[in-house]
C-alpha cells in the first residue's frame, strides 16, 4: 500500500510542534521534508556529517537504492535544528555516532521500518487520517515543493534521480481534488 505526503503545511507545523521536545525525531522529520532524500540514506548520517555544516553546505550521500550520489543542501531549517540536537545529546565528544541512533546504541542508526512507525504516531497524534509511513518525508519535501514552491515536475523529477517527470507525477500522486481545480480557471 502507497503512503502519502503530508499535504497541508498546518499539519507540517502541528508535527513540528509535537516533536519540540525530541530533537532526534525533530531532526529526523526536518530533514526528511527538507533533503528529499530516502529515508534510508538520512539514516546513514553520521554526527561528523553534519558538524560545522553552514546554511546552503553540502552533504553528499551515496543512495542505497540506486548506488548514485546525491546531495542534501544544509538550509536554515536544518542547521538550526541540528544546533539544537547538539546542544541537547553533547554529540561532540564522539563524532562518528549515528545521528538517528536506535537504543542498541551509537554504532546503529533505527530503521527505516521504525521511521514507518514514528511517522504513523506523529500524525495519529495530530488526528491526520491516511497512510503515512517512512516514505512519506520524501513524498511530503516533493508535495510541498511543488504546491507551495511551484516547482516544476522536471526538476523534482531530476532531484529525486527518477527517469521521467511522469514517474515524479505518479510518485507523488495527483489528487482528484487537483485535476478538478483547473476547472475553475477562467479563459
Amino acid at each position: 500500500m502507497k503512503v502519502e505526503p503530508i499535504t497541508s503545511m498546518k499539519d507540517v507545523k502541528n508535527i513540528k510542534r509535537l516533536l519540540q521536545d525530541h530533537p532526534r525525531n525533530l531532526l529526523l522529520f526536518i530533514m526528511g521534508i527538507n533533503s528529499g532524500l530516502r529515508a534510508q540514506d538520512i539514516l546513514t548520517l553520521r554526527v561528523v556529517d553534519l558538524l560545522d555544516k553552514r546554511v546552503g553546505d553540502r552533504i553528499v550521500v551515496t543512495e542505497k537504492k540506486t548506488g548514485k550520489q546525491n546531495v542534501a543542501i544544509i538550509n536554515k531549517e536544518i542547521a538550526d535544528t541540528f544546533q539544537k540536537y547538539l546542544e541537547y545529546y553533547e554529540c561532540e565528544a564522539d563524532e562518528g555516532q549515528f545521528l538517528f541512533q536506535s537504543r542498541k546504541g551509537k554504532n546503529y542508526p533505527i530503521t527505516t521500518y521504525r521511521v514507518t512507525g514514528l511517522l504513523k504516531e506523529w500524525t495519529s497524534a495530530i488526528n491526520l487520517k491516511g497512510n503515512y509511513g517512512a516514505h512519506s518525508l520524501r513524498k511530503t519535501f516533493c508535495y510541498q515543493q511543488r504546491v507551495h514552491f511551484g516547482v516544476s515536475w522536471e526538476l523534482l523529477s531530476k532531484r529525486l534521480n527518477h527517469s521521467s517527470p511522469s514517474v515524479t507525477r505518479r510518485y507523488i500522486g495527483v489528487q482528484d481534488e487537483e485535476v478538478e481545480s483547473i476547472l475553475l480557471n477562467n479563459i
